[in-house]
């Protein structure tokens, strides 16, 4: 009977160990994380009016930014909370790239279609360009009106043997509304905003004068 007692308790202690695991399974599983979406400018959606490389080659490597632009989180500000200085990321959406390399692509290839786009130090370029993103966020001035806001300061320079010459530096800005007061909506008045600027870059540069070798 002891031997009985004994063997009894592993095969009542095994199927209590079985029914655990049983009740483990049935519970359910944590949800995955949810990955934010990610969002760029899109196809460039009309080349610059004047759509042929006759301009004077021009040198561009990189539109510069500081840190807190300098990232892939979509920024949003709530100018009607008091919070004109208080950057907020959006958690579930982000840029593709961080926005200075979206607004420089976006440069290079409409520049590019007016005229040879070069890097710097080649000594070919007739025109250097330099570009500043200072802003890229979408504003609220509601809590369901917003707009996207680009701000881009631009220097060109004429590449001399020993320095540069200074041709002309401007400050671009551009807004446009938001279609719905959230990320997508964001996303999309940026690119607009974008857009408009760029074009407005690339007539300014045909305006200057390139000074002769």
């Amino acid at each position: 009977m002891k031997l009985i007692a004994i063997t009894a308790f592993p095969v009542r202690a095994s199927a209590l160990l079985a029914l655990a695991i049983a009740s483990g399974c049935a519970l359910p599983l944590p949800d995955k994380p949810v990955r934010p979406a990610a969002y760029d400018l899109g196809a460039l959606a009309t080349a610059p009016a004047a759509a042929a490389t006759t301009g004077a080659p021009l040198a561009f490597d990189r539109v510069e930014a500081p840190a807190a632009i300098d990232t892939s989180a979509l920024v949003y500000r709530l100018l009607y909370a008091g919070g004109e200085q208080q950057p907020r990321p959006y958690a579930q959406a982000r840029w593709s790239m961080a926005p200075p390399q979206l607004v420089g692509q976006r440069l290079r290839d409409a520049l590019a279609a007016t005229r040879p786009v070069l890097e710097p130090g080649t000594g070919l370029a007739a025109l250097e360009l330099r570009a500043d993103l200072e802003e890229f966020d979408q504003v609220f001035s509601t809590p369901t009106a917003s707009e996207g806001v680009v701000r881009l300061r631009v220097t060109v320079l004429a590449p001399q043997a020993k320095q540069n010459r200074l041709l002309g530096q401007r400050t671009f800005t551009q807004r446009r509304p938001a279609p719905t007061a959230d990320a997508p909506g964001g996303a999309l008045a940026l690119r607009e905003a974008t857009d408009a600027l760029v074009r407005e870059v690339v007539d300014w540069v045909g305006t200057l004068a390139v000074p002769r070798s």
